[in-house]
């Protein structure tokens, strides 16, 4: 059976750890932060339910990487959470999406690619090195429904005769 003790001692900087040793690795670690917004929109040249105005709660899962610095801290979770204030929430939470997105069909596809690049200009808000990247997100529609784009998918270049 596993014993549960309290600590006689809380660790103290410069006593039981030096500040040299607080970084442990020098590897990419990657942060992934979960968050929710509603909001409702309506499908163009779609025969389905999702042709007439709804609504949904999304959820928005960031994943964002970079090394860690002298304390062993490679990205703060209240960065990842300002970023989606600031970029997403602020923009789309209990919005029309249809009007308060740029013109397209309001799918999670383009919904993704879409929030990935406004999360990526404001990424350099908080990371002014080139170290700290957006890896992955994922868009839930539903609880069983989402898209996903990861930065390897993001930086093909795929050539169409639709691409602008």
């Amino acid at each position: 059976m596993l014993e549960f003790q309290i600590p006689k001692n809380v660790q103290k900087i410069g006593i039981d750890i030096r500040e040299d040793e607080l970084r442990y690795h020098n590897k990419r670690v990657a942060l992934t932060k979960e968050f929710t917004f509603d909001a409702a929109h309506h499908l163009h040249c779609y025969e389905g339910k999702c042709k007439s105005l709804h609504g949904h709660t999304y959820k928005l899962i960031i994943t964002i990487s970079g090394y860690v610095d002298n304390i062993g801290i490679a990205i703060d979770f209240g960065d990842i959470k300002n970023i989606f204030k600031e970029v997403v929430d602020s923009r789309l939470d209990h919005r029309y999406l249809n009007e308060a997105l740029p013109n397209m069909n309001t799918t999670a596809e383009n919904m993704i690619v879409w929030i990935w690049e406004e999360i990526e200009k404001n990424l350099s808000q908080y990371y002014t090195d080139k170290d700290h990247r957006l890896e992955e997100l994922v868009l839930y529609e539903t609880p069983t429904s989402y898209a996903t784009l990861k930065r390897e998918w993001f930086l093909e270049d795929r050539k169409t005769t639709n691409d602008k």
